[in-house]
């Protein structure tokens, strides 16, 4: 199934204001999302850059509760976030969103892919992309994704 996910911040396939990337204040876009599978049981967004040589990971938040339909801007860094879903740590080694931040002279594409999962990840917060990709293997019901750009 797709899922549509759209930001009030950037369209598809737009620039991501330099607010959301490291140049600015390095907060994470809002986001939302439509709607999902009925056999939901988490929510899985992936926030990564394929342009750079080891698609780089720049968010990881998994566990939201299947009735989350938004995200609002700056989800503060940390393990949890309200208490209810869970932040990964992204490839700067931090937990939580880490903004575009792609070598000077080079335009990079920000992939946030949405997942619809039919089960709740059994990882603890601060987990990698790997760990979150293979506790996501066989449980993926849907996913969207929204594409933005950035260029320094």
């Amino acid at each position: 199934m797709s899922i549509s996910i759209t930001s009030t911040a950037f369209r598809h396939d737009g620039a991501i204001p330099v607010k959301y990337t490291c140049d600015g204040d390095n907060v994470s876009p809002p986001l939302s999302w439509g709607e999902m599978p009925g056999n939901t049981r988490s929510i899985a967004l992936v926030c990564d850059d394929p342009d750079s040589p080891r698609k780089f990971a720049h968010w990881l938040l998994y566990n939201i509760p299947p009735d989350v339909t938004t995200l609002q801007e700056g989800i503060p860094t940390g393990e949890l976030v309200e208490g209810r879903a869970m932040q990964g740590t992204n490839d700067f080694g931090d937990v939580g969103y880490g903004g575009p931040c792609p070598p000077d002279g080079s335009a990079h594409h920000y992939h946030f892919t949405l997942y619809a999962l039919d089960t709740v990840v059994d990882l603890e917060a601060g987990a990698s992309k790997g760990q979150l990709h293979d506790a996501m293997g066989g449980h993926v019901l849907g996913q969207g994704r929204l594409v933005g750009t950035y260029e320094r």
